[in-house]
C-alpha cells in the first residue's frame, strides 16, 4: 500500500497565461511531493495570443487557439478555481476573490496579462471594446459576426492602436469581414475600416521596411489609416460612436476596438506589491517580486527591473520554464536561478489571408505564404503540448503511515481556525448548534410536522473545494426536495487529505463555506459534524427537513397515465469518467458543474403547483434505476422517450467513445426490466439510462394536462434543460414495473 504524502506547502497561480500553462505542464510531468497546487482563473479556456488574429480571420476554430485549463490542471494535479482575483492580503498571504472566500498561499505566482492603458480617456471604457482581456474581446467579436450573419448591414469599424497587435488585428478583421460580406452578397462599400495611431508610422518599434509593407497592404485593402492622431475622447452619437482626436479629427463609427499600450490591473499596486509606473509587478532576474519574496510574476504582468522588454507573448512563453524552475527551488528553500531574456526576437505577422510578414531587429521580409506556413507550424507545435495529455503516476512517498481510529481525526486547532472564519447561522428551531461547544445539536420539530432525514457522502469529483462543498450540499438536499420537505439543518461529514494543519484548515474552510452557501440558500443551517483524515478529500451531509406528513411526496404516489418530467440534464457520470482520463473538454465539465450547482429547490414549487403526486431525485442509480423504484412502489409501468432525454454538453460524445462511470455496469443490470431491450440497446443514447448522476434533477409524475405548463414554469425558474421524457402506464398495458423505450 502506498503511503500518503502530507501536503505541507501551497502554491497558488493567478491567471492561465502562457507562462502558467507551461508551468502546469512541467509540474504535471514532474510533480512536487507535498505541494498543494491551485490555479485561479476567470476563464476555463485561455486564448493563445499568437493565434488570436488567425481566429479573428477565420483561419482557426476556437479549440485550435485555446488552451483547455481544466484537463491541464487535472494533469498537473492542480485545483482549478473559476473566479476573478480582485486583491491580495500580503500580511495574511491570501488571494481575495470576487465570488468565493479568500484563498491562502505560501507561494504565489502571477500571470494574468494586461489591459489597454488608455481606457481612462472619456468615453473609452463605456463605448470601446478592449482587445485584452482576450476572452472578453473574442466573445464580443463572435456576437458581432453572428449579428451580421443574421442581419447583414453596412459596418463602420475602427481599431485604435498602430502597434504590431493593432495592425495584425486590423488585417484579420478586414480579411474576415470581406469574406463574410462576399458570402452574403453584400457590396464591398458596405465595409468601412479605420486604423488610428498616435505615431508617424505603423509598428514603430520594428524595422522601417515592415512598416512600409504593412501600410501598402492596408491601403490596398481599403483600410483608411490616420497617423499622428491621438484620441482624446469617445462620444455616443445618434449614428453610433464618435471618435474625437486632439488634432480636431472626428470619425463616426459603429464599433471601436482598442489596442493601445498595455497596463496592469489596479489591485496589484493597491496590494502593496512593488510596481512600475504602469502598475506592472517589478521582479528580479529570478522572476521574484522585489518587495515580497513569496510572490513571483511572469508574462505581461511582470517587469524585469534589469531587462526591460516589450509586452509580447514571446517573452511569456520563454519565461515559463525559468518560472517553474524557480518555483521548484523556492518550495525547497534553494537558491533561485537567474534568467536573462533575449534582446532581439522574431515576429511573424499574419495578414488574415494565408500570408505573413517577418521582422527581427532591422531586418524584415514582405508577406508570403511560406512565412504563414512557418508561423502556423510554430503556433500549432506550441499548442500541441497541451493536448492529448496522459495521466501521470503519483510520486512515491516516504511519509509515515498515519493512525486509524480516533487518531485519524482532524486536530482541534484545524477545526477552530476554519470555524472561526465562519460566523454560525441560526434558526429559531435550532436550539443548540455550532455556536455552542456541546456534544450534539438539539433541534425542535414544530407541532404537526415530521422530521425528514437523509445522508450522502462521496469523494471529491472537482478540484475546487468551495464548489465541491456547494455541489455536495445541493446533492444531499435533493433527497429532502424529492420528499417535498423544507430543509432545516445539516451535519457535515468530512475526510481531509493528510496535510499540515494550516493546509487542512484552509481546505476545510473553503469546503464548508461552499456547503454553507448552498444550505443558506435553502434556508438551512450547519449545526455540527465530524472530521477525519484520509488519502483524499471526501465530504457529505446528514440533512434534516421538516414537512407536513399529509404533503409528503412518496415514490408510491405515481398514478397511471401521468407525464414524467425531469428537471435537469443527464451525463455527470460519463463526463467525470472522461475527466479522470483527461479526455473531457473543459467546457463540458464547466457545463456539468453549472448543472450540479443548480439547486432543485425552486423546482419543488413548480411541481407542487402543477399537481405532482410522486417524485424522486436522480442520483447514483441512474435515471432507469430511480424510475424503476417509483414504478415498483406504485405497481405501474412506463414509457420513456430516449430522444427527449436532456444531456449535458459533451455527454453524448463521451458515451459514443464508450467512456462510462465505474458504477455504470452495476446500474446496467437493471436493463432486464426493459421490454424492447434488443431494439433499445442499439440507440446511441441508451447508455445514459444507467449513468450515475451527482446533484442530478428531480423526476416527477404529474397529470398529463398540466405537464406543458409545468415545463414552461420550470424553464422560467432557471431549469433550462428540463424535459417531459415519458409517461406512466397501468400495469396491464405493458407489464408490471417494466419500461418500454421509445427509440424513434
Amino acid at each position: 500500500m502506498q503511503k500518503p504524502q502530507p501536503l505541507t506547502q501551497s502554491l497558488v497561480l493567478i491567471g492561465g497565461g502562457h507562462s502558467h500553462a507551461i508551468a502546469l505542464k512541467q509540474l504535471g510531468m514532474k510533480p512536487l511531493p507535498g505541494l498543494s497546487l491551485t490555479l485561479i482563473s476567470d476563464v476555463a479556456q485561455t486564448p493563445y495570443s499568437g493565434m488570436l488574429p488567425g481566429y479573428v480571420a477565420g483561419l482557426y476554430d476556437f479549440d485550435a487557439c485555446h488552451i483547455d485549463l481544466r484537463p491541464l490542471c487535472q494533469f498537473a494535479g492542480a485545483g482549478l478555481v473559476r473566479d476573478r482575483a480582485v486583491g491580495l492580503d500580503l500580511q495574511k498571504n491570501q488571494v481575495l476573490l470576487a465570488h468565493q472566500p479568500p484563498i491562502a498561499f505560501d507561494l504565489l505566482s502571477l500571470d494574468l496579462g494586461s489591459t489597454p492603458a488608455t481606457l481612462d480617456l472619456p468615453g473609452v471604457a463605456e463605448l470601446a471594446i478592449p482587445v485584452k482581456p482576450i476572452s472578453r474581446f473574442l466573445s464580443q467579436w463572435d456576437q458581432m459576426l453572428a449579428q451580421l450573419e443574421r442581419q447583414p448591414q453596412p459596418l463602420r469599424l475602427a481599431v485604435v492602436g498602430g502597434g504590431a497587435g493593432g495592425v495584425e488585428l486590423m488585417l484579420a478583421i478586414q480579411a474576415r469581414l470581406s469574406r463574410l460580406y462576399a458570402a452574403l452578397n453584400q457590396p464591398s462599400r458596405h465595409l468601412e475600416l479605420h486604423l488610428l495611431h498616435r505615431g508617424s508610422r505603423l509598428v514603430p518599434e520594428r524595422a522601417l521596411g515592415l512598416s512600409r509593407n504593412l501600410g501598402q497592404i492596408l491601403s490596398a485593402r481599403g483600410v483608411m489609416m490616420h497617423l499622428n492622431q491621438s484620441v482624446s475622447q469617445v462620444l455616443a452619437s445618434a449614428a453610433g460612436k464618435k471618435i474625437c482626436c486632439e488634432s480636431g479629427l472626428s470619425l463616426e463609427v459603429d464599433q471601436i476596438f482598442w489596442v493601445t499600450q498595455a497596463a496592469a490591473a489596479g489591485w496589484l499596486a493597491e496590494s502593496g506589491l512593488a510596481t512600475d509606473k504602469r502598475g506592472f509587478v517589478q521582479v528580479n532576474d529570478c522572476l521574484q517580486s522585489v518587495s515580497h519574496p513569496q510572490v513571483f510574476a511572469a508574462g505581461d504582468v511582470a517587469t524585469m527591473q534589469q531587462h526591460l522588454r516589450p509586452k509580447a507573448g514571446v517573452f511569456a512563453v520563454r519565461q515559463g520554464k525559468p518560472l517553474v524552475e524557480n518555483l521548484r527551488r523556492a518550495t525547497a528553500s534553494q537558491a533561485l536561478q537567474p534568467f536573462v531574456p533575449q534582446k532581439e526576437f522574431l515576429i511573424l505577422l499574419g495578414t488574415g489571408n494565408g500570408s505573413a510578414l517577418a521582422s527581427r531587429g532591422w531586418f524584415s521580409l514582405p508577406a508570403s505564404r511560406l512565412l504563414w506556413r512557418w508561423k502556423d507550424r510554430i503556433d500549432r507545435q506550441f499548442m500541441a503540448q497541451f493536448s492529448n495529455l496522459q495521466p501521470m503516476e503519483p510520486a512515491d512517498s516516504e511519509a509515515a503511515m498515519p493512525c486509524a481510529g480516533c487518531g485519524s481525526k482532524v486536530g482541534i486547532s484545524v477545526l477552530a481556525q476554519a470555524l472561526n472564519r465562519m460566523p454560525p447561522k441560526t434558526r429559531p428551531d435550532v436550539l443548540i448548534g455550532l455556536s455552542a461547544p456541546d456534544d450534539a445539536a438539539v433541534l425542535q420539530v414544530p407541532a404537526g410536522q415530521v422530521m425528514v432525514q437523509t445522508v450522502d457522502y462521496f469523494r471529491a469529483l472537482i478540484s475546487d473545494p468551495f464548489l465541491f462543498g456547494q455541489i455536495a450540499a445541493n446533492h444531499c438536499l435533493s433527497d429532502l426536495f424529492a420528499m417535498g420537505a423544507e430543509p432545516q439543518s445539516a451535519l457535515a461529514i468530512v475526510s481531509l487529505p493528510y496535510a499540515a494543519p494550516a493546509q487542512q484548515s484552509e481546505l476545510l474552510y473553503q469546503l464548508l463555506s461552499g456547503a454553507e452557501l448552498a444550505l443558506s440558500q435553502a434556508g438551512a443551517v450547519l449545526v455540527g459534524g465530524h472530521t477525519t483524515q484520509g488519502n483524499e478529500l471526501a465530504f457529505g451531509l446528514t440533512c434534516n427537513g421538516l414537512a407536513d406528513p399529509a404533503q409528503l411526496w412518496r415514490k408510491a404516489g405515481m398514478l397511471p397515465n401521468q407525464a414524467l418530467i425531469l428537471t435537469k440534464p443527464l451525463g455527470t457520470g460519463t463526463l467525470f469518467a472522461a475527466n479522470m482520463q483527461l479526455k473531457a473538454e473543459g467546457r463540458w465539465i464547466e457545463a456539468a458543474i453549472d448543472s450540479m450547482r443548480l439547486s432543485n429547490q425552486a423546482a419543488v414549487a413548480c411541481l407542487r403547483q402543477h399537481g405532482a403526486t410522486a417524485c424522486t431525485d436522480v442520483t447514483g442509480f441512474g435515471l432507469l434505476g430511480h424510475l424503476l423504484e417509483m414504478l415498483s412502489a406504485s405497481g405501474l409501468s412506463a414509457e420513456l422517450d430516449l430522444a427527449a432525454l436532456p444531456l449535458i454538453l459533451g455527454a453524448e460524445t463521451t458515451l459514443r467513445q464508450g467512456i462510462l462511470s465505474s458504477l455504470h455496469p452495476q446500474n446496467a443490470l437493471q436493463a432486464s426490466q426493459i421490454i424492447n431491450l434488443e431494439l433499445a440497446a442499439q440507440h446511441p443514447l441508451y447508455p445514459i439510462l444507467f449513468d450515475p448522476q451527482t446533484s442530478g434533477g428531480l423526476l416527477a409524475a404529474l397529470p398529463q394536462d398540466a405537464a406543458l405548463a409545468c415545463w414552461e414554469a420550470l424553464k422560467g425558474a432557471g431549469y433550462h434543460h428540463c424535459a417531459i421524457i415519458g409517461r406512466s402506464c397501468a400495469s396491464g398495458s405493458i407489464d408490471r414495473s417494466l419500461v418500454r423505450l421509445v427509440t424513434d
